[in-house]
C-alpha cells in the first residue's frame, strides 16, 4: 500500500546533505538552475527568465506538494546551508504502485558524489516510507553524467523506448523488500 502523505514535510539528511523543502529564498538559486544552459542541454524545457519564473515554479511545486502529487526537494550543504540543486518523485501511479525520479545539480557542485548521495537517500525514503515498488528516470541518451548515476544506483535500461521522447532511455529500480 501506497503511504503518500508529504505534511509534515520530509527532511532529509546524509553525511553531507540537508533535502528540504523549497521556499521563496531560494527563487535566486532556482532562477540560476533553471536558466542554465548546461543544465536544461537534457531536459527539454522552457529556460526560466527571470526571477519571478523561478517564483511561480517554486509556488507550483508547493501547492503539487500540498496535494501530494509530488514531493521535490532543494539540496543543501549541511554545513554552510548552500544550494546545490533538486531531486523530485513525481509522476505516481497507486495502480503500478510507481513514480519517476528526477534531479538536477548546479554545474559548479557536480562531480563531487553530491546526487549519488541525494539519490540514494531518496530512493531508500520512497521504497521504505512511500513503500513503492518501481522507480523510473527518463534521461536522455547523451546525458552520460546520468546515465552513470542510474547505472551505479543499479537502475537497469528498459528495453523498451519512450514513444514520446525517443532521444531518451527509461532506467527503472525495482525494490526488492
Amino acid at each position: 500500500m501506497v503511504n503518500r502523505g508529504f505534511t509534515p514535510f520530509p527532511i532529509l539528511t546524509t553525511e553531507r546533505l540537508t533535502l528540504r523543502q523549497l521556499s521563496a529564498e531560494d527563487s535566486s538559486a532556482i532562477f540560476t538552475l533553471r536558466s542554465d544552459t548546461e543544465i536544461n542541454k537534457y531536459l527539454g524545457r522552457q529556460a526560466s527568465r527571470t526571477i519571478e519564473d523561478a517564483i511561480t515554479f517554486i509556488n507550483n511545486i508547493n501547492d503539487n506538494i500540498k496535494r501530494n502529487d509530488s514531493i521535490y526537494w532543494a539540496i543543501t550543504l549541511t554545513n554552510s546551508k548552500i544550494f546545490v540543486g533538486t531531486i523530485c518523485l513525481f509522476d505516481f501511479s497507486n495502480e503500478k504502485n510507481k513514480c519517476e525520479i528526477g534531479y538536477e545539480l548546479l554545474t559548479n557542485f557536480q562531480g563531487q558524489g553530491i546526487m549519488q548521495e541525494a539519490t540514494t537517500k531518496v530512493i531508500d525514503y520512497a521504497f521504505q516510507i512511500i513503500q513503492l515498488k518501481k522507480i523510473e528516470a527518463f534521461t536522455h541518451n547523451d546525458n552520460l553524467s546520468s546515465i552513470k548515476l542510474l547505472t551505479k544506483l543499479d537502475f537497469k535500461k528498459s528495453k523498451e523506448a519512450d514513444n514520446e521522447n525517443p532521444e531518451c532511455a527509461i532506467f527503472t529500480l525495482t525494490n526488492s523488500l
